[in-house]
């Protein structure tokens, strides 16, 4: 909805930062998108007449235009627009011009022809959105050509602000509307039109008449007659109100039409007399199948849900606040019109504008609510613009008015405890009526005289209002949201997730996202099954009477389970799977007091098919999702994992000593022979209860760098029993802050590399946060690494 300030202004006098009153409006509901300030920057932009129009030589989507600016010489302009005809009326920019945009206008070649200045479509002279062609003036400014566009249109300075209005708001999609709720906010007083028209001439009774057969579809209808109408152009500042709110003026009394809706919120629709027979408008249900050519100049059929205005033989002449016939149209030879205002039921309106795909200003009015006893002020306010344009028209005395089903409006109780209450405000029953009153609600007192209760009568503007929760929010749009003090409810919060299970599900989604699949095998074991998995070390706990003999042990790790799971798949042909299992294990040499063996909570993940390092990359991915810091991989012996290819993982911040938290690497070969698995498998084995003890969730963000970044690759070769933990560890102190990646991309053991040693190749990413890095930085940092390495490891760097 688009509005321009001089209009509300003959509502209320608005005074002030046209910015100011556009964040009122939008603390209102009515949001304003944008703002333009009108009638600026239109110097050297002048009335001109278009001569003719030839094609260009040498371009298919120019034309060459000569146009006349008053001294009869031609000026040729080239133009990418084709909507004009010869002797249109357009704008022209002459040579020297400052566009509204900015853009200067000077002479200059287009594919070899010399254009003399710029022909301007409304978007580009800032008059509204249209930038499909060229402005094309009113006739009547014939006799204006040369003259400063501005001064010809009679444009002065103005503010058009586009509005998004809501569903629940059919009041402001008027003019009025919009005003009225802007007053009441400011504490402006609000004039609503007043139009006076004498009547005359025969009186319209006998001489119209509207039937309602369907009354549920039209609550009202309203018929005037005007007489003596003069059809022509629409004079220039009604014209410009149209244009700029998004209109295309037609002719003066379908321009008076379109004004009316758009200032009150009226939509109404205008007959030919003369070709409405007798005058008779029947109001029904269409016919299934039945056809009408609209104004639109096409034939649409109809159906059973869609409502029809009528004529004396039955024929559809429009479509029920869609859409005029085309057969009563309003044409330069009407002398005599047949006005129309209804209400229409807003659903029937809806889904008859959805089925034909037919939606216009008029149905999107209608579908939210139109006021039923706004129909005679808008007749009025049509009948006083028609008489300002044609002075010798005549309102024919009397009014014809057909009733319908009208939604019953029953006054509302309001309980000033509850308006406290919903909004976390306290109200006084005269806070709320002081709100209220100035946008139409009418107060009387509780029939019951009930302390704190007041009955509202809703204003017939406003349809969207039916229940006290609804007054309740207009209290607390005209008291201001922003006036209301946040505070967040009390009260109590079941189903929260715990910090545990927070971080349980975490890492539930790291391991899926990794490919992995969740197992959950029996937490009950044969007797053999830990010795095979090289566990047992540590007592179990012996079940008294287990179901069955092969599960009569509790775990004390879930990795025998899950390594019977990847044997299973694998004798099933199902090769490289990957499992992980989140579940409790308990421990036959640590009973407590009471005589319950402890029990904590174990993450173990087996990957079939890779290599200790794939392991590694787990862990460091998990651990980044759960950001906790200072954790290091210290190669040492793992019960059941490999003696050379395995290391115990440990916290190693704080001041305490070092935390272990589990084990990563490969599992041992005579293992995996002991179970019947072929494939190399990689284990990560993790005890969640001492990991999620450590302080973690808290992650350190930094720039992302702009400039480019520069990698590097370095391969190493060190002894079996350096553990790649370490290397990198070095790696990392001595590159610097630049390093900003590094990863260990391959391990290779054979030709070329010594007995008892694998080559660790890292690529090292390099990137500085204010500038690009130069080849001397990289390679300073780069022999920074090498010497570190090899001083502090038995490496070699390889070729």
């Amino acid at each position: 909805m688009k509005v321009l300030l001089s209009w509300l202004r003959e509502f209320a006098p608005f005074e002030g930062d046209p910015v100011e009153l556009g964040e009122q409006m939008s603390d209102l509901g009515m949001a304003v998108e944008s703002l333009d300030v009108l009638g600026g920057g239109l110097d050297g932009i002048v009335v001109a007449r278009v001569l003719a129009l030839r094609p260009h030589p040498n371009a298919d989507k120019i034309q060459l235009v000569d146009v006349d600016t008053g001294d009869g010489e031609p000026l040729q302009i080239c133009c990418g627009a084709f909507n004009m005809a010869v002797g249109d009326l357009v704008p022209l920019a002459t040579l020297g011009t400052v566009m509204p945009g900015g853009m200067a206008i000077e002479r200059r070649k287009m594919r070899g022809e010399w254009s003399n200045g710029m022909l301007c479509s409304g978007r580009e002279l800032e008059l509204g959105d249209d930038h499909s062609g060229i402005l094309v003036l009113p006739p009547a400014l014939a006799d204006r050509l040369g003259a400063p566009f501005a001064e010809a249109m009679g444009i002065e300075a103005d503010v058009l602000y586009d509005l998004e209005i809501n569903p629940n708001r059919p009041d402001a999609m008027s003019v009025a509307g919009v005003a009225r709720d802007l007053a009441a906010r400011m504490g402006l007083p609000f004039t609503p039109l007043s139009p006076a028209v004498p009547e005359g001439g025969a009186a319209i009774a006998g001489r119209a008449s509207v039937t309602i057969h369907d009354p549920e579809l039209c609550g009202r209808f309203l018929v005037r007659i005007l007489e003596g109408v003069q059809v022509g152009d629409s004079p220039e500042w009604l014209a410009r109100r149209l244009t700029l709110l998004g209109m295309r003026p037609i002719n003066s009394i379908v321009d008076i039409s379109n004004y009316v809706m758009l200032e009150l919120g009226q939509p109404n629709h205008t007959y030919d007399l003369d070709k409405v027979p007798g005058g008779e408008l029947h109001v029904r249900w269409a016919r299934e199948g039945e056809t009408i050519r609209t104004l639109d100049d096409t034939v649409r059929t109809l159906r059973s849900t869609d409502g029809v205005i009528a004529d004396r033989s039955d024929h559809a002449i429009g479509i029920a606040g869609v859409m005029g016939g085309a057969s009563t149209e309003i044409s330069a030879s009407t002398r005599n019109v047949l006005l129309e205002m209804a209400w229409w039921a807003p659903m029937a309106i809806a889904i008859s504008s959805a089925q034909l795909g037919l939606r216009s200003e008029a149905s999107m009015r209608f579908e939210r609510g139109a006021d039923p006893e706004g129909l005679e002020l808008a007749a009025q306010r049509f009948a006083e613009l028609v008489a300002a344009g044609a002075p010798t028209s005549t309102l024919a005395a009397g009014t014809v008015v057909a009733e319908g089903d009208l939604p019953s409006r029953e006054a509302i109780r309001v309980r000033t405890e509850r308006v406290s209450a919903l909004l976390g405000h306290p109200f006084t029953g005269e806070d709320v009526r002081r709100l209220l009153e100035p946008i139409g609600f009418v107060f009387d007192q509780a029939a019951d005289g009930v302390d704190g209760e007041q009955l509202v009568r809703i204003p017939s503007f406003r349809f969207d209002t039916t229940t006290e929760t609804d007054v309740i929010e207009e209290v607390a749009r005209h008291h201001g949201y922003s006036r209301i003090g946040r505070r967040m409810p009390s009260g109590v919060h079941a189903g929260r997730l715990s910090e545990r299970q927070r971080d349980r599900r975490t890492i539930r989604q790291v391991l899926v996202g990794l490919g992995l699949d969740e197992a959950m095998p029996m937490p009950f074991l044969a007797p053999g099954d830990l010795d095979r998995a090289g566990l047992g070390e540590i007592p179990p706990v012996t079940i008294a009477n287990p179901l069955a003999a092969e599960e009569s042990v509790l775990r004390t790790s879930l990795r025998a389970g899950l390594l019977k799971a990847i044997a299973y798949n694998e004798s099933h042909r199902n090769e490289g799977a990957q499992l992980f299992e989140i579940g409790k294990v308990w421990s036959g040499h640590r009973i407590g007091p009471d005589g319950v063996p402890d029990e904590r909570e174990q993450l173990c993940a087996v990957l079939a098919g890779v290599d200790a390092h794939d392991a590694v990359r787990t862990l460091r991915t998990l651990l980044s999702a759960l950001a906790v810091p200072g954790i290091g991989i210290e190669q040492v012996a793992v019960p059941g994992l490999h003696p050379t290819r395995a290391g115990e993982v440990v916290a190693t911040g704080g001041d305490g000593p070092p935390v272990r938290l589990g084990a990563v690497g490969e599992i041992d070969p005579s293992v995996l022979d002991d179970f019947g698995i072929a494939a190399r498998v990689a284990c990560l084995e993790l005890d969640l209860d001492a990991l999620l003890a450590l302080p973690h969730g808290e992650r350190p963000y930094a720039p992302i760098s702009r400039y480019p970044s520069s990698d590097t690759d370095l391969a190493f070769e060190v002894a079996d029993t350096v553990p790649a933990a370490d290397v990198e560890a070095t790696i990392r102190h001595s590159a610097g802050p630049r390093l900003v990646d590094l990863r260990l991309f391959d391990v290779y053991r054979g030709p070329g590399v010594a007995a008892a040693h694998r080559s660790l190749a890292y690529r090292l990413r390099f990137q500085a946060p204010d500038r690009t890095l130069t080849d001397e930085d990289v390679a300073s940092a780069r022999a920074a690494v090498i010497a570190a390495v090899e001083a502090t490891h038995p490496a070699r760097l390889r070729a």
